[in-house]
């Protein structure tokens, strides 16, 4: 089964803080914020949404599409994408815009401070989500605003199931906006954070909002994740990490998990694991696109923290 991932690809600089940012900004001062971070370590990584989905989908075996906007600087990312054997046929560069660009500051405590310049992402409205190319399953991931709300009334109108994943574009829509993908969507993913603002947003709990789909997946880093269907909520525990290196990605390889099990009707229970156990390997490597693995290993791993196989 063919899966259409669209959102946006990046260059990712990625920096370590070897402090905690709690201890540096004051938070009666934040009205004159004025930091700085000594930050000695620092990667130029690849990444966007629909970059990372799509890498860690094709390491579990999965047929998965990117397609989104990029910029003149496309190159490298583009070199690296056909060595991965990543098809590029629904990317579209824009010589007038750099590729979007995100710089992330970590510090020892996990948290991210993210600056990020949209670039051609922006122009991601001005592609289409084909419907003459054998997709069965889709995605919304986070990408330029225009392009997030066209390619949901895309998939719906071609009838393409697809799981809407607002991630850190979600504040950019309001409620109305937000019900609206509801109403779209077949499946609902976001991490905790997300989950209580799209609740705010919309007047809708956790399980309002999964009588209105398949399913909702509330992500809850290492304590695994709530799946909400229209019947009851599963408990989905933590896949355990060997070591914690850096959580950037985490997010989008947990979906791509998530992907590869729909696209295989996995039960939810087994869904919720194969997605998280990508999210813990992802998590054991530096970069969102640095982890490598046969699908003989993972699915070892799998019987080694679950018990039983897929």
């Amino acid at each position: 089964m063919t899966a259409l991932v669209c959102g946006s690809l990046a260059y990712d600089t990625i920096m370590v803080f070897h402090d905690r940012f709690r201890n540096h900004i004051l938070p009666d001062k934040v009205h004159i914020l004025n930091v700085s971070f000594l930050v000695p370590e620092l990667r130029r990584e690849f990444g966007g949404c629909a970059g990372n989905i799509a890498y860690s989908l094709s390491l579990l075996g999965g047929d998965g599409l990117p397609m989104g906007a990029v910029g003149h600087d496309f190159a490298p990312y583009a070199d690296w994408m056909d060595r991965c054997g990543i098809d590029r046929r629904y990317i579209r560069s824009f010589d007038e815009a750099y590729t979007a660009q995100a710089y992330i500051t970590t510090d020892e405590d996990d948290n991210q401070i993210t600056a990020f310049h949209p670039g051609a992402m922006s122009l991601a409205h001005e592609i289409a989500v084909p419907t003459d190319a054998g997709i069965r399953i889709g995605m919304v991931s986070p990408d330029g605003r225009e392009g997030m709300i066209l390619h949901a009334e895309q998939f719906a109108e071609a009838g393409i199931p697809f799981v809407f994943d607002p991630g850190q574009g979600l504040p950019m829509f309001d409620g109305s906006e937000l019900l609206q993908f509801i109403e779209q969507a077949t499946w609902i993913t976001v991490n905790d954070y997300e989950s209580e603002l799209l609740q705010e947003r919309t007047g809708l709990s956790p399980h309002e909002i999964a009588e209105r789909v398949e399913a909702l997946i509330v992500t809850l880093g290492p304590h695994g994740s709530h799946i909400y269907t229209r019947q009851h909520r599963i408990d989905v525990p933590p896949a355990p990490a060997r070591v914690v290196q850096d959580p950037t990605g985490c997010g989008d390889a947990y979906r791509a998990g998530l992907l590869f099990a729909l696209e295989r009707e996995m039960d939810w229970e087994t869904a919720g694991r194969v997605a998280g156990l990508m999210g813990a390997i992802k998590i054991e490597h530096h970069g969102t696109q640095n982890h490598r693995f046969e699908r003989e290993e993972f699915e070892e791993r799998f019987r080694e923290a679950f018990g039983y196989g897929f």
